[in-house]
């Protein structure tokens, strides 16, 4: 899709991602910035008629702050406790400022267990269409207070581009506190990404603040996911005023614009991103043609098997050179497929209507 359309396009259903960067800074919360984000998003929903998904982060900042903490816990209960109370908070702030602007925010507490499994999925995404629907704004957040490591996203980055695909978003914003991924220059933003190359990734580094997860690097990550959802991705920066509504007039000119691929369908972009991978298939060259070309994956172009899954799971299809080119539901499971690695079977390993190149 050219710039030029970008430019003209008009976003009906966005996905706002606010990182805690916005409104917490060291010991000290920053409200003030996170009250004009807030009032500007309302003024969108109540004058142009958007719909809007805010995707926050903050409950454990929050949380440290309110309980006085000034390193971030390291046991898994201590920082669980932080987002409980923190999260408590956050809701409160929202809901107040909101209520000012006569809008309903609606809390919405997500692990991947409900990306992973397809009714959850389809029960999630039912619940943010209807909360649309009726006007009203869903805060989403990670559920920190049950999450481990098995079921977290890791991140807010890759959960907002999650819930963009979701949703069927228009438009994905990733606000932070910097103007978008910046050139070797360390000055320079860079205006347009039209691929993730690896020089697009080396020029990302991780965050060194300690109330924050990821940096620009799960960014870049979120945004592959919305460019290969069909969704463009902006990030840029929350400080800057009526930032959203500059990023939806121009989205190349304030921030840096991801430019998106042709969309998957709803199914596919569950199969490719929605769910965790539960192991992986080495496949040989000519079974890495055959799937390019949308034919099914054969035992007989299978060269290695990792993880223990079971038939129907969602796993990874890689190429000799171990780089993960596939997604699919695969229809044996590893013990079977062992038994039959490398050879001619009756049984599809992957049913061609089952894979996603990714």
């Amino acid at each position: 899709m050219g710039l030029l359309r970008q430019s003209e396009k008009n976003y009906k259903r966005i996905v706002i991602k606010i990182g805690s960067s916005l409104f917490y800074r060291g010991e000290k919360l920053e409200l003030k910035r996170f009250f004009e984000i807030i009032s500007h998003i309302s003024k969108l929903i109540k004058t142009e008629g958007k719909e809007v998904v805010i995707v926050s982060s903050g409950a454990i900042a929050l949380g440290m702050s309110l309980m006085k903490l000034k390193v971030k816990p390291r046991e898994v209960s201590a920082l669980q406790a932080a987002a409980a109370i923190g999260q408590n908070a956050l809701m409160d702030n929202y809901s107040g400022y909101f209520k000012r602007h006569g809008i309903i925010c609606a809390q919405i507490l997500l692990t991947w267990d409900d990306f992973d499994t397809r009714k959850r999925y389809l029960n999630a995404k039912g619940t943010l269409e209807a909360l649309l629907k009726l006007g009203s704004v869903p805060i989403v957040n990670e559920n920190d207070t049950v999450s481990v490591d098995e079921v977290k996203f890791g991140d807010n980055d890759r959960l907002s581009a999650l819930v963009a695909g979701l949703v069927s978003a228009d438009l994905l914003v990733i606000l932070s506190d910097v103007d978008g991924l910046l050139d070797k220059d360390k000055k320079t933003t860079v205006r347009v990404v039209d691929e993730i190359t690896p020089q697009i990734k080396s020029l990302a580094c991780p965050t060194l603040r300690g109330t924050c997860v990821g940096g620009m690097i799960t960014k870049i990550d979120a945004a592959r996911i919305a460019m290969n959802s069909g969704i463009p991705c902006v990030i840029a920066n929350g400080c800057t005023k009526n930032i959203i509504s500059s990023v939806i007039k121009e989205p190349s000119k304030n921030g840096t614009l991801f430019v998106p691929k042709k969309g998957l369908a709803e199914r596919e972009r569950w199969i490719a991103f929605g769910t965790k991978s539960k192991g992986k298939i080495t496949v040989d060259d000519g079974a890495r043609k055959a799937l390019l070309n949308k034919k099914s994956l054969l035992s007989v172009g299978v060269i290695a098997v990792a993880g223990d899954f079971a038939e129907g799971d969602i796993i990874s299809v890689a190429d000799a050179q171990d780089f993960e080119f596939a997604r699919g539901k695969v229809g044996i499971s590893a013990k079977q497929l062992e038994s039959v690695l490398g050879r001619r079977s009756d049984r599809e390993v992957i049913h061609r209507d089952n894979i996603v190149i990714i």
